[in-house]
């Protein structure tokens, strides 16, 4: 069954220290867009991520936003740069010597000059963050996809529900088309007939007349353009009951209901199938509404 391109999917875990947060969340889009938010020290994760969802999502405009705290305080230590610091202090009594001051300097005078501590981000392994969120990334795409899953059962419900209102309509132009067929057939017979009388012809062949009025009844019949639409309606039905990602072949597919309906349309000099005409018109454009969500 057809899945919607709309959907939203989290899951978090605390493990090794780490708390890892991965939201997926989707609108439609006519290809795979991919944009993700990670902490800076972890944009390595991008591509994986990527390649990872992409395999689970074929189209949309997706968003992934991956958080991950360290829960032991830090992620990096610091380390007192005791040369430098000597350094500084004997420097700084040496001058003091000199120059006959007094010697108060405190560790709190120390602490204040630069490149007195060094921080050390400490070192992690890329595969074994990359595993955790992975894991994390897999639960939140599963409630992603079943999201997905529910609002395109929603949307087959709704589609398959015009179709059959399509087809119960396409019907009723059939019955009532041969009725309309032979009335024009009717009328243009005797629109001949009385303009070859106006002109003084003597002798009228009614052969000839009966074959130019079915020449003209045949430009009219729209016998092809219901069983092609037919066609494409048993085509649509087909496709939403697929798992496969069709979006783009109902987009089209539903550009061909179209025509043909437009072209029924414009053969039908009759009134009553010109109302239903714009019924189906309407209902097309309904479901054209709704395909472009569908994955």
């Amino acid at each position: 069954m057809v899945k919607s391109m709309t959907g939203f999917g989290r899951e978090h875990i605390v493990a090794e220290g780490r708390e890892i947060i991965v939201e997926i969340r989707s609108v439609n889009h006519r290809y795979y867009e991919f944009t993700s938010r990670t902490p800076r020290a972890y944009g390595y994760l991008d591509e994986k991520l990527k390649a990872f969802l992409k395999s689970g999502i074929s189209r949309g405009k997706v968003e992934v936003s991956v958080s991950i705290y360290n829960q032991e305080g830090t992620d990096a230590e610091i380390e007192l740069n005791k040369s430098v610091a000597k350094g500084y202090l004997d420097a700084l009594r040496g001058a003091a010597d000199e120059l006959n001051l007094s010697d108060d300097l405190t560790l709190a005078n120390i602490m204040k000059l630069p490149d007195i501590f060094t921080v050390v981000k400490k070192t992690e392994d890329e595969e074994v963050i990359w595993a955790q969120v992975k894991g994390v990334a897999q639960i939140a795409l599963d409630r992603f996809v079943e999201m997905r899953e529910t609002e395109g059962k929603k949307m087959y419900e709704d589609v398959s529900s015009r179709l059959d209102y399509i087809e119960k309509t396409v019907g009723e132009i059939e019955e009532h088309q041969p009725s309309v067929a032979q009335s024009y057939s009717e009328r243009l017979y005797e629109k001949i007939k009385d303009t070859l009388k106006g002109t003084g012809a003597d002798n009228i062949d009614e052969q000839r007349i009966l074959t130019e009025v079915a020449i003209f009844a045949d430009k009219v019949a729209i016998d092809e353009e219901t069983v092609r639409l037919r066609s494409h309606i048993s085509q649509f039905r087909d496709l939403i009951a697929s798992d496969e990602p069709v979006g783009r072949k109902l987009d089209f597919l539903v550009q061909e209901v179209n025509r043909e309906v437009n072209t029924i349309g414009s053969k039908a000099n009759d009134l009553t199938i010109t109302k239903k005409v714009v019924d189906l018109k309407a209902e097309i454009e309904k479901i054209r509404e709704q395909i472009q969500n569908i994955e």
